[in-house]
């Protein structure tokens, strides 16, 4: 198996300042999520940041890293520079990790790039889960997803699609989107060119962006549940306290 992947990182954060830099148990969490993805199959592993306190930190630990332009709006566009500076072929397969997922299951990394591995159409490619809990499918924080038969993403949303017009909602109609990626390093430099689309614009979805172009996004139930993400200060204390309780059965 071959492919790369690039952790995005960025300093600024309005609920954590300096997140990639926070500490877990006694690593700051940027190599956390490096050390995770070290365990995959990926050939290269690559951060990308905006910042020299980030940068030199993965230098520190011998980490790879790519010191991108301050002016990218979104994670996708440092993505491409990376792609660039990289000089990745088209059909290179790029997983993008987020830089606050410490807790990253390698088997599921692994699980949406063979999404593209095997399937030499498909330019993008993500993952899901079962919605497990009624309260989630109303959260405006827990993105929606929904498939054709090919298992090709057909729309994502906040709102809870599908719709039950009997009110009955059972969970097993309902699938959440797990924020990991993977493109061909190729339509990584088309997609910057695409102008955002009035969906994008209204869900605050990147991704529809997408599929508003008429692109595929192939979607799979992930393997496993993805780990605690970081977006808050609580978020943070469960992630230490499930590092520090897997250190101390080891």
């Amino acid at each position: 198996m071959s492919y790369t992947i690039v952790i995005p990182a960025r300093y600024a954060s309005t609920r954590l300042p300096g997140k990639p830099l926070l500490d877990i148990a006694g690593k700051p969490m940027i190599q956390r999520v490096y050390e995770q993805a070290l365990k995959t199959q990926a050939q290269t592993v690559v951060v990308a940041t905006d910042d020299e306190r980030i940068e030199q930190c993965v230098l520190d630990f011998g980490g790879k890293v790519c010191l991108t332009a301050k002016t990218h709006e979104s994670g996708t566009e440092r993505l491409a520079e990376v792609v660039t500076t990289l000089n990745l072929s088209d059909d290179e397969v790029v997983v993008n990790i987020q830089g606050d997922e410490p807790l990253i299951p390698p088997q599921i990394v692994d699980q949406v790039a063979n999404l593209l591995l095997g399937d030499t159409q498909a330019p993008m490619a993500t993952l899901g889960a079962p919605i497990t809990e009624h309260e989630s499918i109303m959260d405006p924080n827990v993105v929606k997803v929904v498939c054709n038969k090919k298992g090709q993403a057909i729309y994502f949303s906040r709102a809870p699609i599908p719709y039950s017009r009997e009110g009955s909602w059972p969970l097993n109609d309902y699938l959440r989107h797990i924020g990991i990626y993977a493109y061909r390093a190729g339509f990584i430099r088309h997609y910057v060119t695409l102008s955002p689309s009035p969906l994008e614009l209204s869900e605050k979805l990147e991704q529809l962006r997408v599929l508003w172009h008429g692109y595929a996004i192939n979607v799979a139930k992930a393997l496993i549940e993805p780990g605690v993400g970081v977006d808050t200060a609580e978020d943070l204390e469960k992630v230490r306290k499930i590092i520090l309780s897997q250190s101390q059965h080891c």
